[in-house]
């Protein structure tokens, strides 16, 4: 039986301890642990990669601090648009949706595109559409509204400006402010949620006992986008990509980069034509990214259960569990 192992990851950027509140950052660890323990639960089962990595993205996007699903920022009209992924490494299917409204988890209806359809991208009202056929779970805009995205909405605006979370001005409110009630968390949809950055994408990697990798991402893009703009997360090989011959890589940070680098394939191909370990192959990969003016950060995992989190900005939201033992959840560079 291989080993098995998940690694997920909730944003990479401008993350520094001095600014970071610690009521917000104990939130921001559970968010993760729960991620976490969510898919870590299926792989310790027996259960499917897939299945894992999907498990894990939906609890982020439940999340409403990270930027995908219920958290995600607005764009310049108001609305939530979202991108999410899903590739399965066994078989090189993927699943991808962009430009979707109101759809409470994006990464499943981009499995749905997987599984079924002949299609990997569904953009806009026909993925809308295509999820109401197969009755996914829809919530209204009251669900995804939180105050601190509405507020960096109206200062990106303000200032004319298409904004990245990571280069986003740090919110000064005070400490009171940052905590999640409990009754907020499970019940009121338009809770005043602040936190001091709240960065970009979520995903995860998984290696199932079978040896078999999976790669889900998702994000609600950037601050105050016109024009339909789509970053990497939805694009298989720039912000996801899963092949068993080699690892199964989920990104984050200034989607342009990551597609001009074609990242995710970027560290599979270092490895299936180099014949480098996975860890050479991720450094040389965010070595490159950064050559080109990139920031941000991936993860990635082989059919070995080796986990790989490299990011060249100040810190990444990022956590794994291995079969081995090993175990992290953190934050800062």
């Amino acid at each position: 039986m291989n080993k098995i192992a998940l690694a997920i990851h909730g944003g990479a950027g401008t993350i520094q301890k001095s600014s970071m509140n610690a009521e917000i950052e104990i939130e921001y660890r559970n968010g993760l642990q729960n991620a976490l323990e969510s898919g870590w639960k299926i792989l310790q089962k027996g259960g499917d990669a897939l299945d894992a990595v999907e498990a894990a993205v939906c609890k982020l996007e439940n999340f409403p601090l990270f930027n995908a699903g219920r958290g995600s920022v607005f764009t310049h009209d108001g609305v939530n648009e979202m991108d999410a992924a899903i590739m399965n490494g066994a078989n090189l299917r993927a699943g991808a949706v962009a430009f979707v409204r109101n759809i409470k988890n994006p990464v499943k209806l981009a499995r749905l595109v997987m599984e079924k359809t002949e299609h990997i991208l569904l953009a806009g009202d026909g993925a809308n559409s295509f999820a109401r056929q197969l009755n996914v779970e829809f919530a209204d805009d009251a669900y995804f509204y939180t105050e601190h995205r509405y507020q960096q909405l109206l200062k990106a605006r303000e200032e004319g400006v298409i904004q990245l979370d990571h280069t986003a001005e740090e919110v000064k409110i005070q400490d009171s402010r940052f905590k999640i009630q409990d009754s907020e968390r499970n019940s009121n949809p338009k809770s005043k949620i602040q936190n001091p950055k709240s960065l970009g994408t979520v995903g995860a990697v998984a290696c199932d006992k079978n040896g078999n990798l999976a790669a889900a991402t998702s994000t609600g893009g950037m601050t105050n986008k016109k024009f339909g703009r789509i970053g990497d997360t939805p694009i298989i090989g720039a912000g996801t990509y899963a092949d068993n011959q080699t690892c199964a890589v989920s990104c984050t940070g200034h989607g342009e980069y990551f597609m001009a680098g074609v990242t995710a394939y970027d560290v599979a191909a270092r490895m299936k034509y180099k014949k480098i370990t996975l860890e050479r192959a991720a450094q040389e990969t965010v070595e490159y990214l950064t050559a080109i003016g990139g920031e941000g950060g991936f993860i990635a995992v082989d059919a070995f259960g080796n986990v790989a989190l490299p990011f060249n900005s100040e810190g990444m939201y990022r956590g794994f569990f291995t079969s081995d033992g090993a175990a992290i959840i953190e934050i800062y560079g």
